[in-house]
């Protein structure tokens, strides 16, 4: 599902040239559910953000799904994104003045769905986080928890074929963050998501299929 080749990423300013990812050969496989550790600022929300095409790398492919993106121009990356991918940050990325339904509906808003149809996805998305009930809620009124479902709803309303996970667990207590590992599971259990995370948490990472870790850049296991 996501094949990376010889990916290199360098950062450069008029003196400093960081080398942030640095030669990494990677396959995750359709349906692998894969977590990525590693010190601090060792590259692996950098890797994260070349796999879901928010970041270019500075040499190297990036194939999705078969497809080489690296052949897409602008307008046909951010569609192929959209239809593709979904994504989930620690720190929710939510829109305050925007309802939790509201919030959810926002990827939908790239495609020609209708309204009714926006909200039909929506609403079975929040039923599956378990947020039926708070849909005309404000992101403020919830908790860390309840956010971050609501991230994991938003991200998976346009039904992708993968989710790209930053530390979804990070902010979070244990309890909160296993409730949170459990739906990650399911999707990729009952649904067949193809999902990789970034997590410090060896606990988190022991549930997923196979991990990866970074060090300075480079992959060492």
């Amino acid at each position: 599902m996501i094949q990376l080749q010889n990916i290199e990423k360098v950062y450069r300013t008029d003196t400093v040239e960081t080398l942030a990812v640095n030669g990494i050969n990677l396959n995750v496989a359709k349906g692998e559910f894969l977590s990525i550790m590693g010190p601090s600022g060792c590259g692996k929300s950098t890797l994260l953000n070349i796999m879901g095409l928010l970041d270019e790398p500075s040499s190297g492919s990036v194939s999705i799904d078969g497809q080489d993106t690296s052949r897409f121009k602008d307008r046909q990356l951010a569609h192929f994104r959209n239809e593709k991918l979904g994504f989930i940050f620690q720190s929710y990325h939510l829109i305050n003045d925007l309802q939790v339904l509201d919030n959810v509906e926002l990827p939908l808003l790239y495609r020609n769905a209708s309204s009714t149809e926006r909200r039909r996805l929506s609403e079975e998305a929040l039923a599956k986080v378990g947020l039926s009930n708070r849909m005309k809620h404000f992101p403020s009124q919830l908790s860390g928890g309840q956010r971050q479902r609501v991230a994991i709803a938003r991200a998976i309303v346009g039904r992708p074929q993968i989710i790209l996970a930053d530390e979804p667990t990070g902010n979070l207590d244990s309890a909160m963050g296993n409730e949170i590992m459990d739906i990650l599971m399911s999707l990729n259990e009952k649904e067949g998501t193809t999902i990789v995370m970034v997590t410090h948490d060896e606990h988190m990472a022991g549930k997923t299929h196979r991990l990866v870790r970074l060090f300075d850049g480079s992959q060492v296991q």
